[in-house]
């Protein structure tokens, strides 16, 4: 049994006993991908919802949701999991700062959380459940064995979707 660390802009895939985890969900959102039946978890910890506009974006597609989900997806088949089987859990989307009006930047969360909602629906992948919004970050883990996702934060302790 390893620990997978996924860091800020990037995904990875586990299986077995392993587990990913992710640190410092904050407007960021983890997306959580499983297939049951092979137990073959993916987890991408995206920043951003949307490539269109970015300058180099094509140099960083783990960073936004429109790139990154197929990119999971496509780890996942490769690595042996069948997307037709594949459900999600998603987690993180705070809103992180007080907000002065209603910038770009003040609900990052809510708009990743919007992108990230769309991105599975276009890919026909179900949420099956999330822990989003709010004003606090989160430390993701997300076992490959059965699929639980166990989200722990400061002064809120550990939940388990």
């Amino acid at each position: 049994m390893s620990m997978i660390t996924v860091g800020i802009s990037d995904l990875n895939v586990a299986k077995g006993e392993d587990t990913l985890v992710t640190y410092a969900l904050g407007s960021c959102v983890g997306i959580c991908l499983y297939d049951r039946v092979t137990k073959i978890a993916g987890l991408s910890h995206i920043m951003l919802p949307c490539s269109a506009g970015f300058a180099g974006a094509a140099q960083q597609p783990y960073k936004f949701a429109d790139t990154a989900i197929p990119l999971l997806v496509q780890k996942m088949r490769m690595a042996g999991a069948m997307p037709m089987r594949f459900q999600a859990k998603i987690a993180g989307g705070a809103q992180m700062f007080a907000a002065k009006g209603n910038t770009s930047l003040a609900n990052i969360g809510e708009r990743n959380v919007v992108a990230v909602k769309q991105e599975l629906a276009r890919l026909k992948i179900p949420i099956i459940a999330q822990d989003t919004g709010k004003n606090y970050g989160r430390t993701l883990f997300f076992s490959a064995s059965d699929g639980v996702m166990k989200i722990k934060s400061v002064n809120r302790g550990e939940f388990l979707f």
